[in-house]
């Protein structure tokens, strides 16, 4: 049995004076959807190790939404932390996957 197969997901960061806006798409075919996730300085600082970028935090992000609901299902517009409200696992999950786990920052 093979496991079910993530769509591509597509993103571009741009710098803004609070942080990053990122415009994300999940999946190239008639049922991708499309996404802006805010980022601001903080949440990059909390929730990533130092020399992380935007754009591995929001993607690896992405990927642990994927693994929970369908993309359809993804908020179209959303800052970042809001995640925490529905996954109480999610900032242990995204510091274990990004190497971030024990550093104090």
């Amino acid at each position: 049995m093979s496991a079910i197969e993530e769509p591509p997901i597509t993103l571009v960061c741009v710098a803004e004076p609070d942080g990053w806006r990122c415009d994300v798409r999940v999946g190239d075919d008639e049922a991708a959807t499309d996404h802006v996730v805010l980022l601001d300085h903080d949440a990059l600082r909390d929730l990533a190790p130092v020399g992380a970028s935007p754009e591995e935090l929001v993607l690896e992000s992405f990927r642990f939404l994927l693994e929970r609901e369908p993309r359809d299902a993804i908020m179209r517009s959303f800052e970042l932390p809001l995640i925490t409200r529905f996954y109480a696992d999610y900032v242990n999950e995204i510091r274990r996957r990004l190497g971030a786990d024990g550093i104090g920052q």
